[in-house]
């Protein structure tokens, strides 16, 4: 595996990406799996939910990369090995932060003026910051094994 997902999300995150895009990303290069799609299919789990104050990106983009590590590729595979690392994701990150909800973990709402405020006023984004770093030390954790073994399957040419 490359360098820890979650000190490489943070520098995602620092670059300018955000905070969905920037975890999904770093997991990408820690399986080795290269796709143009990514991180533009992370963007709008950003800011919670495109600022609707939904789940945090930082998780969002986290499940998104335990669905890439373990996921199900037909109807028929099983949907437990990545149901079980998600629970698990969830509950260490409540245990580290109290929540997965963007507007908790940043105590304003994005979508306002008031709240975009508060955040650049603040410095909110150390928050975000924290919380980029720590889902991707979290699905390091978690998927430690699985990256080890993951050996992405070759593309077929339609």
């Amino acid at each position: 595996m490359h360098q820890d997902i979650g000190t490489s999300a943070l520098q995602h995150f620092d670059s300018g990406l955000y905070c969905a895009e920037s975890v999904l990303l770093a997991m990408c290069e820690a399986l080795d799996v290269d796709c143009a799609s990514i991180p533009r299919m992370a963007t709008g789990l950003c800011s919670g939910m495109a600022q609707s104050g939904g789940m945090c990106g930082a998780v969002s983009g986290a499940i998104l990369a335990i669905g890439l590590a373990v996921g199900r590729d037909t109807a028929q595979g099983s949907v437990e090995p990545a149901y079980s690392e998600v629970c698990r994701l969830l509950e260490a990150f409540k245990d580290l932060h109290g929540s997965t909800c963007c507007a908790e973990l940043l105590e304003c709402d994005l979508a306002t003026e008031e709240g975009q405020r508060i955040y650049e006023e603040e410095n909110r984004i150390e928050r975000c910051r924290k919380y980029v770093q720590d889902a991707g030390r979290i699905l390091q954790d978690l998927t430690s094994e699985v990256c080890r073994n993951f050996a992405p399957k070759p593309e077929t040419s339609p």
